[in-house]
């Protein structure tokens, strides 16, 4: 029977991840909340009506939330909203949400202009979100570093165990010999190092979101691929009739083609979807702003957005525009258009965009200013996200260097002990002699493998998902391969070694 201290513990470790992530969950859609309720107010909707219409929109879930537990402290137990309010900036552990809160309250009695206290309280989120992707991509740095210098000194610490084993220098010294086992070969390259991967790409995950909403049709396509290649090189690797056939043409490269299989067509299908809704969203900001600058001629929000969809430099984004146009011009309401575009379109971002569009659009009013509000934020966000991928880029290229630095490292200190070894003559453990050669292949295959798994911990990091990780599995698999075939390639010519198989 678990102990009280031990459930309870359990219990505590519980509620506080659920708490930490309600807080991470708030402070991302926080400055959309924040939004919305700047749109609501420069069009003149009371504070009350905005919690309401914040209650409707399903693409803020968390603040979907808070907008039915506020409208049911004021519909059914008869409080004030201000009053709400004022108690949930109490309770909420978010110090941003706290704030807005608090301030909200203090503006609104105080008779003072809400939208004024609205577009400060905007710039002031925007400033943090700032200064927060700036530390998270520090975070992400140091996470790197340490996943890099992690796979190369587990390596090096049994690559210096083989040749310990493999000679006598050990033993002359300590007097003490080390086992040579192939089993320890196959924990460190399929046990030890795939372990550590996913321990980081684990953290990875909490640390990175995805602005991709739906993903399932890439990850069920590539869990029947992976079936299909997997168990065939599965069976490969363990049947020993199968092995000998394999050896022929090389276990490592039947293994790269193999990997690289698996990798190409979710990555494909990936790329078409990031394509589509990367330029979306580096579109969206464009057309909004526009939007704007049609309607401040003194058009019709409709007739804005059809005048915003003919500019021809959207790229793949013009299609969804063409769509919208086409249908508000044969009298499809705007709400129904936005919901069908909803549909093909997988960005978070540029959904929150297109939704606050069409309520601030809908609700009327002073919809110029409520639409110059939103096109200078929504400028600023995609400034943001454009500066996150650009300081991103380098820890990609960081993958592609540490691939290739494993299998030279690899290369090198094994040739290296064979060197040794036939210099050394009468020193040789003959045990350690005969299975250098196996040791090599197995950490060749074993370096390919680690570096396709370590294309999802870079998918994850670089673009917030996994999906995106089959690219990068498949090309730093490749890259490692190459690296290995080349540096035992040159290393044996130059050092008259023959080269391991």
């Amino acid at each position: 029977m678990q102990s009280p201290g031990g459930l309870f513990g359990k219990l505590l470790s519980r509620v506080n991840r659920a708490t930490s992530e309600e807080k991470e969950n708030i402070e991302r859609e926080l400055p959309f909340a924040v939004m919305i309720f700047t749109l609501m107010a420069a069009t003149g909707v009371s504070v009350y009506g905005s919690w309401k219409k914040l209650a409707k929109l399903s693409f803020l879930p968390t603040f979907k939330k808070e907008a039915d537990e506020v409208i049911r402290q004021v519909e059914v137990l008869g409080k004030d909203p201000l009053a709400v309010m004022y108690s949930k900036a109490e309770q909420t552990t978010s110090k941003p949400y706290r704030n807005f809160l608090g301030g909200f309250v203090s503006t609104a009695r105080s008779g003072g202009k809400m939208v004024d206290y609205m577009r400060n309280e905007l710039k002031s989120i925007f400033e943090l979100r700032k200064i927060s992707m700036t530390q998270s991509i520090e975070k992400i740095a140091t996470l790197v570093e340490s996943y890099t210098v992690m796979l190369i000194v587990t390596l090096c610490v049994y690559i210096l165990f083989v040749v310990f084993a493999s000679t006598s220098v050990l033993q002359s010294v300590t007097n003490v010999s080390l086992p040579n086992s192939p089993l320890m070969s196959y924990l460190v390259a399929f046990l030890f190092m795939p372990i550590i991967s996913f321990f980081f790409i684990l953290i990875a995950h909490n640390m990175q979101k995805s602005s991709f909403s739906d993903l399932k049709d890439v990850y069920r396509k590539a869990i029947i691929i992976f079936i299909a290649v997997g168990i065939p090189l599965t069976l490969i690797s363990v049947i020993p009739s199968l092995l000998q056939i394999v050896d022929k043409v090389g276990l490592a490269e039947v293994i790269t083609v193999g990997l690289v299989a698996m990798s190409a067509p979710p990555a494909i299908l990936y790329y078409r979807i990031s394509r589509i809704n990367s330029n979306a969203e580096d579109s969206i900001s464009n057309f909004i702003r526009d939007v704007t600058e049609s309607q401040k001629t003194g058009l019709s929000p409709e007739k804005s957005i059809i005048q915003a969809s003919m500019r021809k430099d959207y790229g793949s984004f013009s299609r969804f525009l063409e769509l919208m146009r086409s249908q508000i011009e044969w009298g499809v309401p705007l709400r129904r258009t936005f919901e069908n575009i909803k549909q093909k379109i997988r960005s978070w971002f540029v959904v929150v965009n297109f939704a606050m569009m069409v309520e601030t659009v809908e609700i009327g009013g002073n919809s110029a200013q409520a639409l110059e509000i939103l096109s200078e934020y929504s400028e600023k966000e995609h400034e943001i996200q454009v500066n996150r991928r650009g300081l991103l880029k380098p820890y990609v290229l960081l993958a592609f260097v540490w691939s290739v630095l494993i299998a030279l490292t690899t290369t090198i200190v094994a040739m290296t002990t064979s060197m040794m070894n036939s210099l050394a003559g009468s020193g040789l453990i003959p045990m350690g002699v005969s299975s250098m050669g196996s040791d090599m292949v197995t950490f060749s295959v074993g370096i390919i493998i680690q570096c396709w798994i370590s294309g999802f911990f870079i998918g994850k990091i670089s673009e917030g998902n996994f999906a995106a990780g089959f690219k990068y599995s498949a090309m730093l698999a490749i890259t490692a391969f190459v690296s290995l075939i080349l540096s035992q390639a040159f290393l044996g010519s130059a050092f008259g070694i023959p080269t391991p198989k």
